[in-house]
C-alpha cells in the first residue's frame, strides 16, 4: 500500500475506464448487469473508487446516456456538414447514423441505453429535450420529414428484436429519396 501514494492519480482515466465497461456489459449482459460491483470488477477499481467518480449506479447510466447522445451529436453533425443538399439533410443524417451503426456492441449498447430511457423519465427528457433541439436547429430543411425520421426508428427497433426485413436495403433507400427535394 507504500506505493499507492507514489503512484500518479489518473481520474479522467479510471473515469473513462469505468464508463467502457459498463457500456461493455450493458451491451454483452444487458442494463441489469451493470451494477456498482460488476463495473468495479471489471475496472479493477474498488467501489469507493466507482463512487469518487459516480456517486451511484444512476449517475453512471446519466454520463453513459450523455456519451451516446453526444456520439450521436458528432455523427450526425459530421454527415449533415458534410451532404451537399441543405434540404433533408439532418432526416438523412439520422437515417444513415440509425441504420448504419458501426458494430453489434455499438448497437447492443444503443439497444441496452434506449431500453433504460423507457423505463426512466429523466432520461426520456434528457433525450426528448436532445432531439427536438435538433428539430428545432434543421427546422428550415427538415420540419416535413418526420415520417422518415420515425421510420428510421422503426428500422432500429426491428434492428435490436431481431426482426429481419426483407427488401431492408431498398427501404433504406427510399426513404433516403423521401428526404431529397422534389424532382431530384
Amino acid at each position: 500500500m507504500a506505493n499507492a501514494h507514489k503512484r500518479r492519480k489518473q481520474p479522467e482515466v479510471v473515469r473513462r475506464n469505468l464508463l467502457d465497461h459498463a457500456a461493455r456489459i450493458a451491451a454483452e449482459s444487458g442494463i441489469t448487469a451493470v451494477t456498482v460491483q460488476a463495473v468495479s470488477a471489471a475496472a479493477g477499481v474498488t467501489k469507493g473508487g466507482f463512487t469518487h467518480h459516480f456517486p451511484s449506479k444512476q449517475a453512471l447510466m446519466d454520463a453513459l446516456f450523455q456519451e451516446l447522445l453526444n456520439d450521436i451529436g458528432t455523427a450526425l453533425a459530421e454527415r449533415v456538414q458534410a451532404d451537399p443538399e441543405p434540404h433533408g439533410a439532418f432526416t438523412r443524417a439520422y437515417l444513415n447514423v440509425v441504420v448504419n451503426r458501426d458494430s453489434d456492441e455499438k448497437l447492443n449498447t444503443w439497444a441496452s441505453l434506449a431500453v433504460l430511457m423507457l423505463n426512466d423519465p429523466d432520461l426520456r427528457k434528457t433525450w426528448a429535450d436532445w432531439f427536438l433541439m435538433r428539430l428545432d436547429q434543421y427546422r428550415e430543411t427538415d420540419i416535413d420529414l418526420a415520417i422518415v425520421r420515425l421510420a428510421t426508428d422503426g428500422l432500429w427497433l426491428s434492428d435490436i428484436s431481431g426482426v429481419p426485413l426483407p427488401d431492408r436495403e431498398q427501404l433504406c433507400t427510399r426513404l433516403v429519396q423521401l428526404t431529397l427535394p422534389r424532382g431530384r
